[in-house]
């Protein structure tokens, strides 16, 4: 698959992981335990990594079928008709009847630091079985893309029905993970963590691109031939195998960065199954990242392939 596909066919791009409703309120500053105060602008959004990375992948030119989990709520039927609407395949995105949807409480202040609270909701229950009902949708795809907001087993399972049909998996490792073993690793095409992930993945601190280096050789020798660290206003630092790059943060003006991992993650995946290098995927995903950091909240940032093309 070194070819650019042709731009008639899209590719088939599967995104197992979460959905949540986000609630962001801004205000001055953060509250004092047992204290009230009036804050400004209330913004309700849908998130979860899943999702955006489902809508990235989808805005960017890929044939999206998300998995994923809702409640019997407002909020879930929100969450459906929104991705029909962005033409994402909703036939493997289960209700359960017995947990709400996944949801989120963001305070924003002033200076833009946010504190986040999530009650992941349905999301939890997303299980081994519902994705073995995917089997032949996942064996079908030309990439796998997966996060940890769902259960690890749920996620390790995706990987595993993937790697038995040859299926390239991509993983944006977030929340940090606390245990990530070498056996997953081992499975993935490439694995995007951001500086904190990066960290935690391999025991050391990164601040400058040698550190950056050195964390993305320890990560490698998990057993994955691909690392990208997303380094915010650092750029992103890539290894190829043998290969080292590091594409400098475009010089745009931030307003919120909220999602930009996933649109980064959605954008990769995206090149890398329309058969572009890792090196021209990860600069196409860089410039995706910059567009969606000028614009408030995370799916409405969500960039579009034209747009994109358009800067690159």
């Amino acid at each position: 698959m070194h070819t650019m596909k042709t731009t008639t066919k899209k590719p088939k791009i599967i995104v197992v992981g979460s959905c949540n409703t986000d609630m962001i309120i801004r205000a001055d500053r953060f509250p004092m335990p047992g204290e009230t105060i009036l804050g400004g602008r209330f913004v309700m959004e849908p998130g979860g990594k899943g999702a955006n990375q489902a809508i990235a992948a989808a805005r960017l030119g890929g044939d999206v079928t998300l998995v994923s989990k809702i409640g019997y709520d407002l909020f879930g039927l929100q969450a459906i008709d929104l991705y029909r609407n962005e033409n994402i395949s909703t036939n493997y995105v289960i209700t359960d009847l017995n947990n709400p949807s996944g949801f989120a409480m963001i305070t924003v202040n002033a200076i833009g630091e946010n504190y986040i609270i999530v009650a992941p909701g349905a999301n939890t229950t997303l299980s081994v079985e519902d994705i073995s009902k995917a089997e032949e949708c996942i064996a079908s795809a030309d990439i796998l893309i997966v996060q940890l907001e769902i259960p690890l087993d749920t996620v390790e399972h995706a990987i595993n029905i993937a790697n038995s049909h040859g299926v390239k998996t991509i993983m944006k490792p977030a929340p940090a993970p606390l245990t990530l073993n070498d056996t997953i690793i081992s499975r993935l095409y490439a694995i995007l963590p951001n500086r904190v992930e990066a960290e935690q993945l391999a025991g050391i601190e990164i601040f400058d691109m040698r550190t950056a280096r050195a964390a993305a050789d320890i990560i490698s020798r998990r057993g994955v031939d691909n690392v990208l660290i997303t380094l915010g206003g650092g750029g992103v630092f890539v290894k190829s195998g043998p290969e080292y790059a590091s594409f400098p943060a475009r010089n745009v003006e931030v307003v919120d960065s909220i999602g930009a991992g996933d649109v980064f993650c959605g954008a990769f995946g995206t090149q890398i199954s329309y058969g572009c290098s890792v090196m021209e995927a990860a600069r196409y995903a860089n410039a995706a990242a910059s567009l969606s950091v000028t614009r408030i909240g995370a799916q409405q940032a969500i960039p579009y392939r034209t747009e994109v093309d358009a800067i690159i």
